[in-house]
């Protein structure tokens, strides 16, 4: 419990505390002056609930993590952001941090060691789980304190977050506001505890419950936390006790808030609570406290109106388009392709080149990751079962045992918590690699796939070298979740690299590209390959550049688009053709799907006239008609027939190796579709 006497705090400046405590009220009142003005049209207020975000930021060292939510705005001008720039961001004015990109706090600052959110709930908690993971292999004594309201603590991330950080005993601590209320829903009615930290104790962790209206007592909450990390005990878990006297933002409003409860929490406000007790101990005097408010009021409406005089945003497709991805720095080893990519040209394996060995897919998956880790500490690898059990598919196994378990962590049944934590190893330039067990269990991380690690580049600039690695496909009968194919998924999200080797060459030198790319990239590793599929693999670690597509089968008559698995099926019906008919037919293998290697695929379309598009995936919403519609509005003047896709039946993929290879696969039309191709 906090000290009643305030002069127990002699570590503390209690004048600048207060006047770090007023900061963020003022910019308050003034965003809600300029809300009733209409020269703004949204806010989403901390009014009331400053001491929170003020008092744990005070509590913290400056090279600490701190990942706040949109009413933590204390955090910010507590590591003293700059207000001009803060405002020109809240104000969505150039000058702003994410370029008009994104809203208020969601964005970063590392030089400021904070980590913005995302408007998922809760998101942002796996991610200060990796940020703790980082500063343990680094050999710091840093902390991560991450935040969430009392409604993100009914998310999956809370709780995988939470079971993560005490399993590993992370360097983290958790804050919950506990403000009343989700959006309009009590807290009361959404959970079935009265004391959220108490979730705390079934994961193993302290769980405090303090008064988040008392700023000191945050601060003592919030030290001890603190320095329970530092010397390797792990997280602990703070509810902050608050009210929300504002609506959920500003146009919410608060009607359905009883009056006299709003009145009960205001006799508790932060602000007014310390001011009084600063006077009564005779460290400041009533006109200290109107000097230094009206001093405040006048910095932040400097800052406002400077903002508001601002531009607007504007920019151009073409930047807009650039900003997706972070650039790629050169491969640290010779590539296979050295040809410009719009040079339509047959590829020569460059293997000719290289000293090469026989190797199974699976093998040269595993070669791909132990090279990668022999050249660079920072490579981890995480996944379940991948530690002494070596993953269900053994790509990993002798991992622990070469490189020890603090580089090959398993992780527990987290998808979406695992690949939060990997992004935020990336955020401390580390190269976490994810194995996602099976493809299919993706979904389970799917939001911080698509909304955190995609979006994070285009809107605040910060690379995130994330690679997952997902075993798809059927073929191995083994049902409706273990063998589907949806990369297509993936391919509507920019910011996302999506990858699908179909050789033991280009498994290994896709895979290390994608290690050494500054965005997140899905390396989808068919299942039914591992062990089927041999071939020539260079020993050095060459690279397979991401985007170029390869010529596996050059012809005149027709061409096959494809990848994967697919490109097998395709060797072999192009082959088939060849016997039956004496056609030529291309196959080529795009290797990479995001970006996909456009220049390839239309030089050969324009070379043979015409194209049938195979995918393993179901027809219906492929990344077959994505290709087929770009060729019809780039080439159609040089087909001869209209573009062809062949695909899966639209139905989940069945458990039996008969229906799935004689129903279900897109192998099963392929020949008498090519052949209708040829004929038209």
């Amino acid at each position: 419990m906090a000290s009643s006497n305030i002069d127990y705090y002699l570590d503390i400046d209690l004048h600048a505390l207060y006047q770090a405590l007023l900061l963020p009220r003022c910019v308050e009142e003034k965003m809600l002056r300029l809300i009733r003005q209409g020269r703004i049209s949204k806010w989403f207020s901390g009014y009331g609930q400053e001491a929170i975000a003020v008092g744990c930021t005070w509590a913290l060292r400056p090279d600490d993590y701190i990942l706040p939510t949109h009413r933590n705005l204390g955090v910010w001008t507590t590591r003293e952001v700059p207000l001009r720039a803060l405002m020109c961001q809240l104000m969505g004015r150039a000058g702003g941090y994410t370029k008009g990109r994104d809203r208020t706090f969601h964005f970063g600052l590392p030089e400021k060691r904070i980590i913005g959110m995302i408007s998922h709930m809760a998101a942002m908690l796996p991610v200060a789980c990796g940020l703790g993971q980082a500063a343990q292999l680094k050999g710091e004594d840093t902390v991560a304190l991450a935040f969430c309201g009392d409604g993100a603590s009914r998310e999956g991330d809370f709780h995988e977050a939470l079971n993560l950080a005490a399993v590993w005993q992370l360097p983290v601590v958790f804050v919950v506001e506990n403000n009343g209320y989700g959006l309009s829903t009590p807290t009361e009615e959404a959970m079935a505890v009265e004391r959220i930290a108490d979730a705390g104790a079934g994961y193993g962790m302290p769980g405090e419950s303090v008064d988040g209206n008392n700023v000191l007592a945050v601060i003592e909450a919030v030290r001890r936390a603190a320095a329970r990390a530092r010397t390797g005990e792990g997280p602990t878990l703070l509810e902050m006790r608050t009210f929300r006297v504002r609506g959920h933002e500003e146009a919410s409003g608060t009607a359905y808030v009883p009056e006299e409860r709003i009145d009960a929490w205001e006799q508790k406000d932060p602000v007014a609570r310390f001011s009084k007790a600063l006077v009564r101990q005779g460290i400041l005097t009533p006109d200290d406290v109107e000097a230094l408010a009206d001093a405040l009021m006048d910095e932040v409406t400097a800052a406002v109106e400077y903002a508001l005089a601002q531009p607007e945003v504007s920019s151009d497709r073409a930047t807009e388009r650039a900003d997706v991805f972070a650039s790629a720095q050169p491969p640290a080893a010779p590539t296979t392709n050295g040809s410009d990519a719009s040079a339509y040209a047959p590829e020569a394996a460059s293997t000719e080149a290289a000293e090469t060995k026989e190797l199974r897919f699976v093998d040269a998956t595993q070669e791909a990751l132990w090279q990668a880790m022999e050249a660079d500490d920072d490579v981890l690898l995480l996944g379940q079962d991948i530690g002494t059990y070596g993953g269900v598919f053994k790509v990993t196994e002798g991992f622990v045992e070469a490189f020890g378990r603090e580089r090959v962590r398993d992780t527990p049944i987290i998808e979406s918590g695992a690949v939060g934590a990997a992004m935020g190893l990336a955020l401390r330039d580390l190269r976490p690699v994810l194995e996602i067990q099976y493809a299919d269990f993706i979904s389970c991380g799917f939001n911080q796939i698509v909304n955190n690690l995609a979006t994070t580049h285009y809107r605040w600039g910060q690379p995130l070298n994330v690679t997952i690695r997902a075993p798809y496909g059927g073929g191995i009968g083994a049902g409706p979740f273990h063998s589907q194919a949806r990369e297509a998924w993936f391919c509507h999200v920019p910011g996302l690299k999506v990858v699908l080797p179909s050789t033991p060459a280009d498994i290994k030198g896709l895979l290390l590209a994608a290690m050494d790319d500054p965005n997140p990239v899905l390396v989808f590793e068919h299942k039914a390959l591992y062990r089927s599929v041999k071939g020539a693999v260079p020993t050095a670690p060459v690279r397979v550049p991401l985007g170029k597509a390869r010529i596996a089968r050059e012809g005149t008559d027709a061409t096959i688009v494809t990848y994967g698995r697919g490109v097998h099926w395709a060797l072999d019906a192009a082959q088939a053709q060849a016997e039956a008919s004496g056609a030529a037919v291309e196959v080529v293998d795009l290797r990479t799907l995001i970006p996909w290697d456009r220049a390839a695929v239309l030089a050969s379309v324009r070379k043979t006239h015409r194209v049938l598009i195979l995918q393993e995936a179901t027809h219906t919403g492929g990344v077959g008609g994505e290709l087929a519609a770009t060729i019809a509005e780039d080439a159609f003047a040089h087909l001869d027939a209209p573009p062809v896709r062949v695909g899966a039946l639209d139905t989940p993929v069945p458990f039996s190796k008969s229906l799935e290879a004689e129903v279900f696969s897109a192998r099963t039309g392929l020949a008498a579709a090519l052949e209708r191709l040829l004929n038209f």
